[in-house]
């Protein structure tokens, strides 16, 4: 059957479909169901308890929830301080938070050198894993194509459901250094198959840190400066992880309670992550730059600005959706670490590369989304810039394409996905099972097939 002919078979029934598959909103007031697992402030359902992230945003005072400046902690650490640390140093972060996630412990110089030179050994695929894996079965999008081919590893692998401590973490340092290379064989072959352009594979470089691998792998001449290196390891050490309640966090933790293998649950986390609500809102917001830079004449012009804004709210204008992509957080009130972060470091690059005025109008948005939301939506919520609002800024002014914008983040988000598969399997040991309520208002008696109408 051609395409046309199955969406024509296929739109006489949907309105079959749509009218059995849609429950009243009210129903959930009713019967205290706590949408997306939020309470009725915005704060999470307590799910879980870890040791390994805290994401800080607010306070409860006299039960009431206070705004605060945004804190990011890894295991307890602050994450602005490690990465004033080894801003201070002139050295790469990544895989130091990366042994931070897994082990709970800041590596010494020995324990970090010897990670760093483990990771680099680790990185090459499977003898002809790329070419039958990869290069044979072409994807439009990136993040599809690396979850069929971390699923595809586990026929590689030797020992794939063993559930010992020292076999998960194997499996776990295979996959963070792996992954880069997954992402630049299906972004090769992406560029050949779908745009029509050359293709090519570099050999890897164990000695080079994961930001300059991603580097050298998908640019042509192989060629990067130390600066534009350390710029993309802080882009991976701020998206390497952010608490147990994240979609794809929380996927990899019921994946892992229900005792599948390794290799399921991250293609599991890597599918959650592409969703435009989660991790492909940096790409979003890239194409909502593209929106803003056409419909505004100046950017200089704050109500020009904010009048564009007003109609991406309105669904006029953008994709329609009525959303601007990279503001507002779940948890972040008056400030998102990572966006601080970001903006700080990134502002010298941007400059020198020619993309001041895109800076200062990604600020303007910033700046005035939340009077805009304020006016339109007449509600007080307190929002701020989230990291997806400047990563996907960032990483253009590294020359890197939009398609893989979020397939970095899962490249960076890896370690932490692996961290908490790892403390779920070993304090989980209860499969996650929360309750829906049943909406049938009665049973219905079975009726033959001959006998309906």
């Amino acid at each position: 059957m051609d395409e046309k002919r199955l969406m024509d078979a296929l739109s006489s029934l949907c309105e079959t479909l749509q009218k059995n598959n849609q429950i009243d909103p009210v129903y959930f007031e009713k019967y205290g169901v706590k949408r997306g697992l939020r309470n009725a402030d915005g704060s999470g359902v307590l799910a879980g308890l870890t040791r390994i992230c805290s994401v800080h945003g607010y306070v409860i005072n006299d039960a009431e929830k206070v705004p605060v400046d945004g804190q990011l902690f890894y295991r307890g650490y602050d994450l602005k301080d490690i990465v004033e640390s080894c801003e201070k140093e002139h050295r790469f972060c990544f895989e130091e938070v990366c042994w931070l996630l897994l082990f709970g412990t800041l590596p010494t110089k020995s324990q970090l050198d010897g990670l760093c030179n483990l990771l680099g050994e680790l990185r090459e695929l499977p003898q002809y894993f790329a070419e039958d894996m990869i290069i044979k079965a072409p994807s439009p999008n990136i993040m599809n194509k690396m979850a069929r081919s971390v699923l595809a590893l586990y026929s590689y692998d030797q020992n794939p459901e063993d559930p010992s401590l020292q076999n998960l973490l194997r499996q776990a340092l295979l996959l963070i250094a792996r992954m880069p290379a997954i992402m630049g064989y299906s972004y090769q072959v992406k560029r050949r198959h779908y745009d029509k352009q050359s293709m090519f594979f570099h050999p890897i470089n164990t000695k080079h840190s994961t930001a300059e691998m991603i580097l050298a792998s998908i640019r042509a001449d192989r060629q990067y400066t130390p600066e534009e290196a350390q710029l993309l390891d802080l882009c991976l050490t701020l998206h390497a992880e952010h608490g147990g309640g994240n979609n794809s966090t929380f996927t990899t933790r019921v994946l892992a309670s229900s005792g599948t293998d390794t290799y399921s649950i991250i293609a599991g986390a890597i599918g959650s992550l592409k969703g435009p609500r989660h991790g492909g809102a940096n790409a979003k917001v890239a194409e909502m730059l593209e929106y803003i830079k056409q419909g505004v004449k100046h950017w200089d012009h704050d109500d020009e600005v904010a009048d564009f804004l007003g109609k991406l709210i309105d669904k006029k204008a953008g994709d329609r959706s009525g959303l601007i992509y990279g503001m507002g957080h779940a948890v972040y009130t008056l400030s998102d670490p990572r966006a601080v972060i970001l903006k700080k470091y990134a502002r010298g690059l941007a400059e020198k590369k020619g993309f001041g005025e895109e800076l200062a109008l990604l600020e303007s948005i910033e700046r005035l989304a939340p009077q805009v939301f304020a006016a339109k939506k007449g509600d007080s919520k307190i929002i701020c810039a989230n990291v997806d609002l400047y990563s996907g800024f960032v990483y253009r002014t590294l020359g890197i394409p939009s398609e893989l914008f979020t397939p970095l983040f899962a490249v960076a988000r890896t370690s932490g996905w692996c961290a908490h598969r790892i403390e779920e399997a070993l304090t989980g040991n209860r499969i996650i099972r929360p309750a829906y309520k049943s909406m049938f208002s009665h049973t219905l008696e079975y009726v033959p097939l001959d006998q309906r109408g």
